[in-house]
């Protein structure tokens, strides 16, 4: 098992099994997508959340294979559903008020609920937290807080969007009195319980599911993926190295 320095950002290099263990120990779990790794030279606060993270996964397809145009190194991809998938199947994780749950809405919660309970993992509305709309920026929520620290979870998991779930992970990183793991899932639950879009695993393993994605929401998802093609001139010119904050994604600096 390694880690591997991208953008600043401390990514495992392993196998699940072993990904499994690590999170075992605690600390804050990211899972970040190109379009957002594009943009970390414009966003301060997402910077300083997934750099400060334990550790990321390399879920992003795009990121892996620009990682090895840049390096010659073949990151070991692990995609947020594959991980997903590993970790409801961990006896640990599958306990009895094991996890806490950051839904985006009460329609989501009520079919994940539905879709975990019936994976015979125990999580009633007790362990869930209706997010608010956040704003830009960073990213505070005392009500959620004190929650988790009632709760005292071992496992707490943020289903928001990405760009503003990593913020707010990183701000419950830094202010919980204990070390439970803060997992920064986004939408994988919601493609397992069908509030997303399927993605077949043959589909996951050939790293398209950003084109399932954007068949299945082509105005919302095909922005979204070509600013993500500035990761390339970000990546060849940053790669281990942390992306300055002055920095315009996608153009060379003056």
């Amino acid at each position: 098992m390694t880690f591997r320095t991208i953008l600043g950002i401390r990514y495992f290099d392993g196998t699940r099994q072993e990904l499994l263990l690590e999170i075992r120990k605690g600390g804050l779990i990211v899972v970040p997508a190109a379009p957002a790794l594009a943009e970390l030279g414009e966003n301060q606060d997402y910077r300083q959340a997934v750099e400060g993270s334990t550790f990321a996964i390399s879920d992003s397809s795009y990121m892996v294979l620009l990682w090895f145009l840049r390096s010659g190194e073949f990151l070991h991809r692990i995609s947020g559903l594959q991980f997903l998938r590993v970790l409801v199947g961990d006896p640990v994780f599958r306990e009895k008020d094991a996890s806490f749950w950051v839904m985006p809405s009460k329609e989501d919660q009520d079919c994940n609920l539905a879709w975990l309970n019936g994976q015979g993992i125990p999580v009633t509305p007790d362990h869930c937290y209706l997010a608010p709309k956040y704003t830009k920026g960073a990213v505070t929520d005392e009500v959620l807080l004190a929650l988790i620290e009632t709760h005292r979870p071992k496992y707490v998991v943020i289903n928001i969007g990405g760009g503003t779930q990593e913020i707010l992970g990183y701000f419950l990183h830094s202010r919980l009195s204990y070390r439970p793991a803060i997992i920064c899932t986004g939408a994988a639950v919601a493609f397992l319980s069908g509030r997303q879009a399927s993605i077949h695993p043959v589909v996951d393993k050939l790293m398209l599911a950003w084109l399932a994605r954007c068949f299945d929401e082509p105005k919302r998802f095909i922005p979204r993926y070509l600013r993500a093609l500035r990761l390339f001139w970000v990546l060849m010119r940053y790669a281990d190295r942390s992306v300055p904050a002055t920095e315009l994604s996608g153009s060379p600096s003056r």
